[in-house]
């Protein structure tokens, strides 16, 4: 079988190098630019991935240590706010590569037993789950750091190919967060390469069996609209839909976050 936290771990360490060598040029103006993502400047963007890094390592602590402190997520959002652009540039950095030491430091055996209390789920959830919500969240604002700076920027192939396994099994419930397929007039299964965006009562990630539409383009642009990160001016060349559903339609049901 596949482990898929380890290659969430790779991948995570690939998006923390990157971004640590592109936060190190960065001038002043441009992290208090804008991001991709609405409202956002770099600069917040890098905070917010710096603030979920430190509460998601605490976190990943405190659910093998009993004795270990519980993140106070307010007091950390709060003081990551009051900081100035650059101390939060910095400061993700630092926490982003603890995060990813700790990941890293995890064994196989432990990995599959591992599971973590999030807090706002029901019931602790498998470390896969954790370490794929981070993946979901990194990768998105990777990008939206990366289109601030370049409007070619593309999702990391590599990630965004992890991120459509990660939708068809464990992280198949964040769609149902964030889609509205009721904003489609029927149902379609939209074929992209080996596999399906099934928009019906509800939004899934499955093998293609009866297709309706077919997406055009790299897989990375797919992922992209499943974050609501395709939008018309940031749609490459070539990427369309075709069949009972059109591109258009698509971004109405996903609309971002």
């Amino acid at each position: 079988m596949t482990d898929n936290v380890a290659r969430i771990v790779t991948s995570l360490r690939h998006h923390h190098d990157q971004l640590a060598a592109t936060v190190r040029q960065l001038s002043e103006d441009q992290l208090t630019g804008p991001s991709g993502a609405s409202e956002w400047t770099l600069a917040d963007t890098l905070s917010h991935l710096g603030s979920g890094a430190e509460i998601s390592r605490a976190t990943i602590i405190a659910s093998v240590d009993p004795d270990a402190e519980k993140p106070d997520n307010q007091a950390i959002w709060d003081r990551w706010n009051a900081a100035s652009p650059r101390e939060q540039a910095d400061a993700f950095v630092e926490q982003d590569k603890a995060l990813v030491e700790l990941l890293e430091g995890i064994g196989a055996d432990e990995r599959s037993a591992m599971t973590v209390d999030l807090g706002f789920l029901p019931e602790p959830v498998p470390l896969v789950v954790a370490a794929g919500m981070r993946l979901n969240e990194v990768a998105a604002h990777a990008w939206d750091v990366g289109v601030g700076l370049d409007d070619t920027a593309a999702l990391d192939p590599e990630a965004a190919d992890l991120l459509l396994d990660l939708y068809a099994g464990p992280l198949a419930f964040l769609l149902g967060f964030s889609a509205k397929p009721d904003q489609l007039g029927g149902p379609a299964q939209v074929q992209v390469g080996d596999r399906a965006i099934v928009v019906g009562d509800g939004v899934t990630i499955a093998e293609p069996s009866a297709p309706t539409a077919t997406f055009a383009g790299p897989t990375e642009a797919a992922v992209r609209l499943l974050s609501g990160r395709l939008g018309a001016e940031r749609t490459p060349a070539g990427v369309d839909v075709t069949g009972n559903v059109t591109l258009d339609d698509l971004r109405k049901v996903f609309p971002g976050y």
